[in-house]
């Protein structure tokens, strides 16, 4: 019996060269072996029969220069590698500034239904919800709707209108314009990527907001990069002092 390579830790600094030197996100990335017994089985559980090619890419070996015609054939190689890389991270996070603002915009030009739409496929697309509960905290809930681990009350949040959770005004359905993403951290977990940093986000009439942002990332049976938890806050400010 062959025993596989051991899972390797890696350790590394990679600063990102579009940051200043203070803003560039610490990377720590975990490069792993083979996949678990418990990986694997979660998949063949979820998924039975999947090897999409670019989730699991295959490839033939040539045959070998002088082998008999007719002889056996060239063994296959099949390559299982989930983990999520640090570009794939970033085009992530920068996917869900981009549908924040696809949101507000379908709003403006479409009313509720148009915005309803695309916050639906934002969340079918972005969020992982379909496998199970999120654990999605946002920024502006409280009391005993503080966390949205169902896609109702995801979507309750991003465009309002629901009854069932009357204090959500829909926070994607303003006026939004730009969106800017500053990470601090980035951790590479073989299949699983955890981000923290800030979001800023400006309306239509340049009134900015920043929020302390964490997530999590993992690849998908179905081999797509989704949040599996968002963790929303505004930052801490500390009490004015009062004057002698």
């Amino acid at each position: 019996m062959v025993r596989p390579e051991p899972s390797r830790l890696v350790l590394r600094w990679k600063p990102c060269p579009a940051l200043r030197r203070e803003e560039a996100p610490a990377v720590v990335a975990f490069s792993v072996g083979p996949l678990t017994s418990l990986r694997m089985n979660r998949f063949l559980r979820t998924a039975p029969g999947l090897l999409a090619a670019s989730l699991f890419p295959m490839a033939s070996l040539p045959v070998r220069a002088g082998a008999p015609a007719g002889g056996p054939a060239a063994a296959g190689v099949m390559v299982m590698n989930t983990n999520i890389s640090q570009a794939q991270v970033t085009q992530a996070q920068r996917a869900w500034c981009n549908a924040l603002l696809a949101i507000s915009r379908a709003y403006r030009s479409g009313g509720l239904p148009a915005a309803r739409t695309t916050a639906e496929k934002v969340l079918d697309d972005a969020y992982a919800y379909q496998y199970g509960p999120v654990a999605f905290k946002p920024t502006l809930t409280s009391g005993a709707q503080t966390f949205r681990p169902t896609k109702e009350g995801a979507l309750a949040y991003f465009v309002g209108n629901n009854p069932r959770f009357p204090k959500d005004s829909g926070f994607a359905i303003n006026p939004w314009e730009k969106c800017t993403i500053r990470t601090q951290v980035i951790q590479l977990h073989g299949d699983l990527a955890i981000t923290m940093g800030n979001v800023d986000i400006t309306d239509n009439k340049g009134n900015a907001t920043t929020v302390d942002k964490t997530w999590a990332f993992l690849r998908e049976p179905d081999g797509q990069i989704r949040i599996v938890l968002h963790h929303s806050s505004l930052p801490y400010k500390l009490p004015t002092a009062a004057a002698p």
